[in-house]
């Protein structure tokens, strides 16, 4: 899974990559965790780019409550055409979501040892992911999940899923509302994991409260 990960690459930097006109509101976060707003690209149907916080917990359009955000933080590429919740996103509503790295966790003996997982260069990933929408009286929700995967070599020591991860050279082709399931099917299982690093961190990013470089070293 993707439980909590990190942005600190600037705002001109990221309107620069994505040629976008401006950004939402938007902070340095070195500890992003669940049930909070997190900054993703989606696109226009100008074939533009835009930016815009979504809320990091997906709620199916047709959920009772929202509630259900809590399990839905990821999406399991391997059955996203199936399941209820994300069948219909994953067909009309897929976005990127921006980041540096992610942090995972890996259980021993002697308790468990938190990593960051990140290209060399620090430079942005974007993971893989979907959008929904979900209207109950007057409130309106947009939230959305991130896709995961098996974890490739690399990653597999440390945990058996990982974010997938869409390659610079394929953001139209993933966010293209009429691309054919098997193209983005095959950007899921694709290893856009150039050039990564797995680095042992100290215990302070356990606590998703703790937001500062700290949380690196």
């Amino acid at each position: 899974m993707c439980g909590r990960f990190y942005l600190t690459v600037s705002p001109e930097q990221l309107i620069d990559t994505f040629q976008l006109p401006g950004l939402p509101h938007y902070e340095t976060s070195y500890n992003i965790p669940p049930g909070q707003k997190i900054l993703t690209i989606v696109k226009l149907d100008n074939d533009g780019y835009k930016a815009v916080n979504l809320y990091w917990g997906l709620i199916p359009h047709w959920s009772q409550d929202n509630k259900v955000s809590h399990h839905l933080i990821n999406a399991r590429a391997e059955t996203l055409a199936e399941k209820p919740a994300f069948r219909t996103a994953y067909k009309q509503r897929r976005c990127l979501i921006l980041a540096n790295g992610f942090y995972e966790w890996k259980q021993s003996k002697h308790g468990k040892q938190a990593y960051c997982i990140s290209r060399k260069d620090n430079q942005l990933i974007t993971f893989a992911g979907l959008w929904e929408y979900w209207e109950h009286g007057t409130e309106t929700i947009y939230s959305c999940s991130i896709i995961t995967r098996s974890a490739n070599e690399l990653i597999k020591p440390i945990h058996k899923r990982m974010p997938a991860v869409i390659d610079s050279q394929h953001y139209k082709d993933w966010l293209n509302k009429q691309a054919l399931l098997q193209t983005t099917e095959q950007l899921l299982i694709s290893d856009a994991y150039q050039n990564i690093e797995l680095k042992p961190v100290s215990n302070w990013v356990n606590n998703p409260q703790h937001n500062d470089q700290k949380c690196l070293r």
